[in-house]
């Protein structure tokens, strides 16, 4: 396509009605359209009188305006991030300096505006097939969001506010009763869905307007989770929809039927197991991010784009059930993930939200894609997540009420034990606290929020004990194992499903390069960073990593197996006893985008549980402060930069592993992003864990600051990002000021 070609597309724009509607900014439209957001520097006109548009012309769209048209991208060189811009960036080779908007042809149904640039931009034939499929896929999304009917993209109402605010045990009493519509419901979780697009860039497919039929055939209005709208991590199979994983190799071969862990959600009574007639009811909505290898606590990949963290855009909102962890803080309600060393825990606590991991066999995961499908020295598990604890938990005893061993060959027959969760949270508890793993040492927000928490506890009555683990199955023993575990096949597998130039998750890309080193240069390597860069740490975790073979991986299981059994007899040895163990879910808040290319060994905290298989779940705690969470010296002077180094080599923790993770600590770029606690418990311990998350939640809800200050509620510490922003992101709660003595 040569210079000065015009590329048509249809863009379909506009907001009527708006009391703000800036009048006059294209020539020959309709001066009641309200721009929502343009791109500082463009060029917005029709014929041959372009108009200048700057940052100035921004504009807000009134919350009661009325949408009237929107965009409709005709051919695929628009690249749409927003459903909602007015105006759009060309995807050209060169940069588009001109952009002009230019009288649509007669024969256009809607009376669009045509799109043309005046820089060259490569033909559709000479484009890479990962960038074709890619722009495919977006541009589909685009439109989906484009074309719901306009009730979807008017403002939030009392009515919607009302609905993201109902508990979903009373809304679906509200939905059975008749009080409310499931129509109702899942609309406003549509405007909830297309809104968190919008800031974050979270959700993949949407499910949209498909769900209002399953809402009116499917679903059963009658079960536990009646007219609910739940969201699924992209990898978890509907009909009719792509489960590409973030690849793009996946994408134009939708599902020809819903996977079983769909089938159980909206089951409408369409199969009789003759055995039982309770039937879920929910209403699957959005499909959302994560990133491609699914090894990386990013949710970014060639195919969607990058999904942000809803409180700090520039940061990572964790992986990779990060869409959901997006979705969910920013007005959604419940959802599900996948875990195999952190993939719900971390989003929740990057997020702000809650998640439970559960043990392997409490939760379904039949009909789903991974990318590393076969890898079982670390088993994935799927797992549910959700805005508040009380949704967390109704939701998880919905669907093991729901007999999903039924429905599912790889869930464990054990039904749901309502004396565990009810002796849980009404006994006093034995506390074990791991502050550090030894490998990494917690951030300072991070410390505060272990440290805020511990006193809560000890306020409530409760018994708090450092844990020393086992000498032979030590954290850092764990981290090795369970790595070379995963990652036994040498990368192979979740590398097979890329095309050729399709660019991986940078921190799966260096696990790549380190699991194929040729033997003798690893073992250089090995010598290098253990004698020449005295890191012990990073040389004991390097030393085997790579390629097993058969053999090799039977060792490693046995190995595992011999660990867990060393955790199970010391936890349940008298002189611990523990009910549960409080640590950290990461050492760090969220990291910023690209981080992983240092930061992806930084796991150890979920990932040991992953390897022994326990329960455990996320509370959030509070946010980062610039001024009581920032990095200081041993001398209490305030870091200068690179200063973690130092801080690092005085807690003896000077390795690779902690150098990845504290490079990116920045307590004032950081602030307001949330931090939170992990609450460990006994393998199938599902109800434990939940009872002792009610426990953590209510001490922090009953806590005084030494100050008198009172911890926000439960209700309180929702900020309600859907509805409130702010220059950064969300616009998030005061916070007491905690000042406790850090350990």
């Amino acid at each position: 396509m040569g210079r000065g070609s015009s590329i048509a597309c249809q863009l379909v724009v506009g907001y009527h009605g708006g009391r703000d509607g800036h009048a006059g900014i294209a020539t020959g439209m309709d001066s009641r359209v309200g721009v929502k957001e343009t791109m500082p520097g463009w060029n917005l006109g029709s014929g041959d009188s372009p108009h200048s548009v700057s940052a100035q012309h921004i504009q807000s769209i009134d919350a009661d305006a009325e949408p009237a048209l929107f965009i409709a991208p005709s051919i695929p060189c628009p690249d749409i991030v927003h459903p909602r811009l007015f105006a759009l960036k060309a995807s050209c080779s060169q940069n588009a300096s001109s952009v002009r908007l230019l009288p649509a042809s007669p024969s256009s149904v809607t009376s669009p505006l045509a799109f043309g640039h005046s820089q060259a931009c490569p033909s559709q034939q000479e484009a890479n097939t990962t960038i074709a499929h890619s722009d495919l896929k977006q541009r589909e999304r685009a439109q989906r969001f484009a074309n719901l009917p306009a009730a979807y993209h008017a403002g939030f109402t009392a009515f919607d506010r009302s609905i993201i605010d109902e508990p979903i045990e009373d809304l679906v009493e509200g939905v059975q009763s008749g009080a409310v519509s499931a129509r109702a419901v899942l609309q406003t979780y549509g405007k909830v869905a297309l809104n968190a697009q919008e800031k974050t860039n979270c959700v993949t497919e949407l499910l949209l307007p498909e769900a209002e039929k399953w809402a009116d055939e499917e679903v059963n209005l009658k079960g536990p989770l009646a007219g609910i709208p739940v969201s699924l991590k992209d990898s978890i199979q509907v009909k009719g929809f792509d489960t590409s994983v973030g690849y793009t190799r996946y994408t134009g071969k939708p599902a020809t039927e819903d996977g079983g862990l769909v089938k159980l959600l909206k089951d409408a009574g369409t199969v009789d197991w003759n055995f039982s007639s309770r039937h879920c009811g929910a209403i699957p909505y959005a499909k959302t991010a994560l990133p491609i290898t699914l090894l990386s606590f990013e949710s970014s990949n060639p195919l969607w784009g990058v999904c942000r963290n809803p409180h700090v855009h520039d940061y990572s909102p964790g992986g990779s059930s990060g869409g959901e962890g997006a979705l969910i803080a920013l007005g959604g309600r419940i959802g599900v993930g996948s875990d195999v060393a952190g993939s719900v825990r971390v989003p929740a606590a990057w997020s702000g939200i809650y998640s439970l991991r559960c043990s392997t066999g409490r939760w379904p995961k039949a009909g789903v894609s991974t990318s590393m499908a076969g890898q079982e020295g670390v088993p994935s598990v799927f797992s549910p997540m959700a805005r508040t604890l009380g949704d967390l938990t109704y939701f998880t005893r919905s669907i093991i009420q729901m007999q999903p061993w039924k429905y599912d060959t790889t869930v464990h027959p054990i039904s749901w034990r309502d004396d565990e969760e009810n002796d849980a949270k009404t006994k006093k508890l034995r506390i074990g606290v791991m502050k550090s793993d030894g490998v990494v040492p917690p951030a300072p927000a991070i410390a505060r929020a272990i440290d805020t928490t511990r006193a809560a506890l000890a306020a409530a009555g409760h018994t708090l004990v450092d844990i020393t683990p086992p000498p032979t199955a030590t954290p850092l023993i764990g981290l090795n194992l369970a790595s070379q575990l995963l990652n036994s096949d040498g990368c192979q597998t979740f590398n097979s499903h890329m095309r050729t130039g399709e660019t991986s998750d940078p921190g799966a890309d260096k696990l790549t390069r380190y699991a194929n080193m040729c033997r003798p240069f690893r073992y250089l390597y090995y010598l290098y960073v253990r004698y020449i860069k005295r890191d012990k740490v990073w040389a004991y975790l390097m030393k085997d990593f790579g390629l097993k073979t058969s053999t090799q991986l039977w060792k490693l299981v046995a190995q595992r197996e011999a660990y867990r059994a060393t955790w199970h007899n010391w936890w349940n040895a008298k002189e611990q006893s523990y009910d549960f163990i409080l640590c950290p879910v990461n050492a760090t808040p969220a990291l910023p985008h690209g981080a992983m290319r240092d930061g992806f060994s930084s796991c150890g905290y979920t990932f040991l549980f992953n390897m022994l298989d326990y329960s455990a779940g996320v509370v959030p705690v509070g946010h980062v402060d610039r001024t009581k969470d920032a990095l200081v010296t041993s001398d209490g002077r305030p870091a200068k930069k690179n200063s973690y180094k130092r801080i690092l080599k005085e807690l003896g923790a000077d390795n690779t592993v902690s150098r990845g993770a504290w490079k990116y600590y920045d307590a004032d770029a950081m602030h307001g992003l949330p931090t939170a606690v992990q609450i460990v418990g006994g393998r199938w311990h599902e109800e434990r864990v939940l009872g002792y998350m009610e426990v953590v939640e209510r001490a922090l809800g009953e806590f005084k600051t030494p100050n008198g200050d009172v911890y926000p509620s439960a209700s309180e510490r929702w900020t309600k990002c859907c509805l409130t922003r702010g220059t950064r992101g969300v616009v998030s709660l005061p916070w007491p000021d905690f000042e406790l003595a850090r350990s």
